[in-house]
């Protein structure tokens, strides 16, 4: 049947046009924004999981920053402590040296002054961020430092932060309020062979800070500074040099730990951001294709609705 009133042809050529206006409109999106699902509507399911990895690496982006920030603190530490190694060891060479009969004992303890003095400079100013992990002028002790380590999203959802620690205060060199909380400042006792079977105790100490708690004198030459004397000093300093080694080797350890941890923080960011992009990120490749077919599909479909159209007009030819 015929009729002007109804055109089925016209119909179906547009419903199929707004088919395809409609896709190729979706594929223009997807090349201008870079994304196969932008919105919740596009997919629910990749969305909300793109979404939520996108927060989890922020997060983690944040945990990367913390770890630099970890990372310079111990590492100033560290070069503060190397430092300090170097000056406690010409400072056991002086006491060596000061054995040595004959040796003016008053020119190596002037030597024995400034190195104290490059301690206390070093210390004072191996400081990162307002914090000193080698220097303590507080009434309380430096304590454990936490640092951030890692973003944790469990199975179940929930999330939680991992922290490295270390002890700041087995680094403190020097304590101006408690000398005994310094390495450079406590007490050193040492058994010194004085030629009886017992032998005696000597107590040594390297820098006063003016703390309180030390009951030894502090490590100094002068004339009348005996052999044996000397031999106590000697092995105080070394007991300080073996204590101070430890920590080196402690912060030392920690600081790799950052690194590595910061490496693979960076490398999961990288993987998260892979497996966010295979769920949403549109393929060009294949979009290209697909805009290039709609666009032809969409002109055939225009001419499609312009031959329905003109079938109205045919019927005119049967009246006249």
């Amino acid at each position: 049947m015929t009729s002007i009133m109804t055109n089925n042809a016209a119909i179906a050529a547009l419903d199929t046009l707004r088919s395809i206006n409609k896709g190729l409109n979706e594929t223009q999106n997807r090349i201008s924004s870079g994304y196969r699902v932008e919105s919740a509507s596009d997919n629910a399911a990749y969305w909300s999981i793109a979404t939520t990895m996108r927060s989890d690496n922020k997060a983690l982006s944040a945990v990367s920053d913390a770890l630099g920030l970890g990372a310079a603190k111990t590492d100033t530490a560290y070069t503060g402590m190397e430092a300090a190694i170097e000056v406690v060891t010409e400072i056991k060479a002086k006491l060596v040296a000061a054995r040595e009969p004959g040796v003016d004992k008053d020119k190596i303890n002037k030597e024995l002054t400034e190195l104290k003095s490059q301690l206390s400079s070093i210390s004072e100013s191996a400081s990162f961020s307002g914090e000193n992990w080698l220097y303590n002028e507080s009434t309380t002790a430096v304590g454990t430092k936490e640092m951030v380590g890692s973003f944790v999203r469990g199975a179940d959802g929930s999330v939680s932060l991992q922290t490295l620690s270390f002890n700041a205060a087995d680094s403190v060199l020097i304590d101006t309020n408690t000398a005994t909380r310094g390495l450079l400042t406590k007490d050193y006792s040492v058994a010194v062979d004085d030629g009886t079977a017992s032998g005696t105790t000597l107590t040594y100490f390297l820098v006063d800070a003016g703390g309180t708690g030390t009951s030894g004198s502090v490590v100094e030459l002068s004339s009348a500074t005996t052999d044996d004397q000397i031999e106590g000093m000697i092995s105080a300093v070394d007991a300080m040099l073996s204590d101070m080694t430890d920590v080196a080797a402690t912060l030392g350890a920690t600081n790799s730990r950052l690194e590595m941890q910061d490496e693979f923080v960076a490398d999961l960011m990288d993987v998260i951001d892979t497996g966010v992009g295979r769920l949403v990120d549109a393929d060009m490749n294949e979009e290209s294709t697909r805009l290039k077919a709609l666009q032809t599909q969409q002109q055939l479909g225009i001419q499609a609705l312009s031959i329905a159209n003109s079938n109205s007009e045919n019927i005119l030819s049967l009246f006249r």
